[in-house]
């Protein structure tokens, strides 16, 4: 049997096989492991998509030698995606000057009063211990000009920006031949970005896993198509295998763009325990909460979800939440108590259950939706 071919204009654009993009999963402040490592970065690209860095929470240094080893191991395009908030919460410390990073425990002391006690009194009920963690302030999230000029100056085919709109560093990444690519959630949002000049737009569901909105992917995409035209569309939500690929490219997508499915693979960076519970998830195993980032965000349900519910505490704004959170997440992890530890999912989770390497999956996502579109949708619906 020969290779199958499934070719869009993203393609062509790219300059890659198959109109597949891994998300670009990122760490956080506090340096956790991040779900788009380089050797997943790696895998999809040489397997004939294109894999995406998740450069959030890296610092500037670290995102430019990583975008180096990638270089260094294939010569496939590739992406990087970062945070780009249009506001900045500087509280928990995260303001100060001149200082790359401080330990966990002297920034938590500038969280508002209501929210310490409460952590501190969870940490005494639980009997949990305390983690000595570091937390930077010279990530890519907290200096973007900088991350951005790196990226520039590296020539990345492809500029991601996971949160906010990069449609102000288009002419820059245009002049060193480097396409940009916008996230959005809704349709009024899609025009926007669409309007602000990037090359790529991708519309994610509320499915999907990570920072999300609040419309579904089958009514979100054909509304952000209408509303983003000329610019093309990749779906995002729910897509983990061929039919879903099938579905966005009949909605009229060139490609998708793929988070949790890529998650759960063998070069995945997520923790072990994270992927496990998307292997055993069910179709209501993941929650939206504020209680991660201060963000509306999807994660694996796990009982952290219920503590920061029962607490009636408003969450801090992004990036400060991120503090308050990983705190009590790292001192559970360390105490074992996995009950209360969940990583960012989608409700795609359902239809994962085995964690295999990153080409495998994207080779049967293609295999899938190549047959669905040449074989089964023929034999299925009559047209006339």
């Amino acid at each position: 049997m020969g290779k199958k071919v499934l070719r869009t204009k993203l393609c062509e654009m790219l300059g890659i096989e198959y109109p597949v993009l891994s998300a670009g999963m990122g760490p956080t402040l506090i340096g956790e492991s991040t779900g788009a490592t380089v050797d997943l970065v790696v895998a999809v690209s040489e397997a004939g998509g294109m894999g995406v860095l998740g450069g959030a929470g890296f610092t500037v240094d670290e995102l430019q030698k990583s975008i180096r080893e990638i270089k260094a191991q294939t010569d496939k395009p590739f992406g990087v995606d970062l945070l780009l908030p249009k506001h900045l919460d500087l509280g928990g410390g995260l303001g100060m000057k001149d200082v790359d990073e401080l330990p966990l425990s002297k920034v938590l002391e500038r969280l508002p009063q209501k929210h310490l006690d409460w952590m501190n009194q969870i940490k005494e009920e639980m009997e949990l211990p305390d983690v000595n963690l570091k937390v930077r302030m010279n990530t890519t999230t907290m200096r973007p000009k900088e991350s951005i000029q790196v990226c520039i100056e590296e020539k990345v085919p492809l500029f991601c920006a996971g949160l906010g709109n990069p449609g102000f560093m288009v002419e820059d990444a245009h002049a060193v031949g480097m396409k940009v690519l916008g996230i959005t959630g809704n349709q009024k949002n899609a025009k926007r970005m669409a309007e602000s000049g990037i090359d790529l737009l991708v519309a994610q569901g509320h499915e999907g896993g990570g920072h999300t909105g609040r419309i579904g992917t089958m009514v979100l995409v054909p509304a952000a198509i209408d509303a983003a035209y000329p610019v093309p569309v990749l779906a995002a939500g729910g897509i983990g295998d061929g039919r879903g690929l099938a579905a966005a490219l009949a909605m009229g997508c060139v490609g998708v763009w793929v988070g949790t499915r890529f998650l759960a693979t063998k070069e995945g960076g997520a923790l072990d325990i994270n992927k496990q519970k998307i292997v055993e998830s069910n179709d209501e195993g993941t929650r939206v909460s504020r209680a991660y980032t201060g963000k509306t965000l999807r994660a694996s349900y796990n009982r952290f979800h219920d503590l920061w519910d029962a607490s009636k505490l408003r969450p801090l704004p992004f990036p400060t939440q991120v503090l308050l959170s990983s705190a009590l997440l790292a001192s559970f992890i360390e105490a074992n108590k996995t009950g209360y530890v969940g990583g960012l999912a989608g409700q795609v989770s359902v239809l994962i259950d085995e964690i295999k390497p990153a080409g495998q999956v994207l080779k049967e996502m293609v295999e899938e939706a190549v047959d669905i579109l040449a074989n089964k949708l023929p034999e299925n619906v009559i047209v006339k």
